[in-house]
């Protein structure tokens, strides 16, 4: 029986979403994007899963769009299952970290920037390859590249296209960590770990906040601070910090509702 082109697996609160079409390194094609959408729908809806992490199979994260077989379709068409994506990943209320190993090119890698965070192994590699094809950029690549490593860098990466290693990605803000390989599955599952920890309601805000805030002014953003900490004070995790603080213990973070 043929694998899915989706793995879904569940530990610990984490849910993991592995791209599975090695044999095309991870090229997402219309029936892949239509999983992901689903699958990042249906985790933002699970409130088991407590943070999430996206991943390729076979050694390599993805090599982009798949653009085999897609003639006859109107570009727009073409771009509208990369946008529900992209919107579903940055809006998702968990974290999430991309695991990235060998290949993220194109929209591959705009997939993994859309992520909170990236871990990549020291042999990744990462471009922007759309100008090599006669294309521009996708999957939120215009609005992610400038507000992570600045707009003349952005320039750089996709006006020319270059290949880049993880250590010169990390070093412009488009990868968290550089993690050696042996190690790269356990850092990742103990980070897992660590978000999933992590008080759900306020994590979801802070994560909704910043990702508002980089677009806000200050008195939006003070206003939107606000409203989130009276959001966090009608849950049990703030009271339990503080209970959990003064008893000198670990605190046992639920997101239920006090009310």
């Amino acid at each position: 029986m043929t694998e899915p082109a989706l793995l879904v697996g569940d530990q610990d609160g984490v849910r993991t979403l592995t791209l599975n079409r090695p044999h095309r390194k991870n090229a997402i094609d219309r029936d892949l994007w239509a999983a992901l959408a689903e699958a990042l729908a249906a985790a933002d809806r699970d409130r088991e899963v407590r943070a999430l992490v996206l991943t390729g199979a076979g050694g390599d994260f993805s090599s982009g769009a798949d653009i085999a077989g897609a003639g006859g379709v109107h570009p727009e068409e073409k771009v509208r299952p990369l946008n529900d994506v992209a919107v579903l990943l940055h809006e998702l209320r968990v974290p999430t970290v991309a695991k990235v190993t060998g290949v993220a090119v194109g929209a591959g890698w705009n997939l993994a920037l859309g992520c909170d965070l990236v871990v990549a192994g020291p042999d990744a590699r990462f471009s922007q390859i759309f100008a090599k094809r006669g294309l521009s950029l996708d999957c939120g690549g215009s609005w992610l590249l400038p507000k992570l490593a600045g707009l003349q860098q952005a320039k750089r990466l996709t006006l020319l296209a270059d290949m880049i290693t993880a250590e010169e990605a990390r070093d412009l803000n488009l990868v968290t960590w550089v993690v050696p390989d042996a190690e790269i599955d356990g850092f990742v599952k103990d980070l897992g770990r660590r978000l999933a920890g992590g008080p759900p309601v306020a994590l979801a805000q802070s994560k909704a906040l910043l990702n508002e805030g980089a677009c806000r002014g200050l008195r939006e953003a003070l206003a939107s601070e606000t409203r989130a900490q009276i959001i966090n004070f009608a849950h049990a995790d703030a009271p339990e910090a503080y209970a959990a603080f003064a008893e000198k213990r670990t605190p046992e973070f639920t997101g239920r509702w006090r009310l």
